[in-house]
């Protein structure tokens, strides 16, 4: 029975979090360049969902080693994203990737400053020229939106 647990906390959240997500207000058709701003979270929730009741159901328990350390600094970088992103949440992605691959082993200046650059920069471009998604100004995205 403990076999559920884990999945069943997973879909718990994420059903909180649709709920959320379908408080969005929803943009006018005349207005709409795109999607509506609670559809993707709510498809990618979904497949969570999806994802978690296929390991409840189809995956086989095991016994696992002691959690590394490296887990336990990879959820306390999720605070230091949550802390960084109230200034700007790109400026928090960068801080987050770059800090992340420092915690799993990376040590060169330039690969940690190439995460650091580029990972949050292609998800920007990819949400405000693909998906015309714009995000909250910040410290970094009054520079682009003006």
């Amino acid at each position: 029975m403990t076999r559920f647990a884990v999945p069943s906390g997973i879909i718990s959240v994420c059903g909180l979090a649709f709920w959320l997500s379908a408080q969005f207000d929803k943009v006018p058709p005349i207005l709409l360049r795109g999607m509506q701003p609670a559809d993707f979270p709510q498809m990618v929730l979904i497949l969570i969902i999806v994802l978690s009741i296929c390991v409840a159901l189809f995956d086989r328990p095991t016994r696992h080693d002691p959690i590394p350390a490296k887990v336990w600094i990879s959820l306390a970088l999720f605070v230091v994203f949550a802390l960084t992103a109230q200034i700007d949440l790109f400026l928090g992605l960068g801080v987050f990737a770059c800090t992340l691959a420092y915690a799993w082993g990376e040590r060169r200046p330039w690969a940690l400053g190439t995460v650091a650059l580029i990972s949050p920069a292609l998800i920007f471009f990819l949400f405000d020229q693909v998906f015309n998604i714009r995000f909250p100004r910040g410290l970094l995205t009054n520079l682009w939106y003006g």
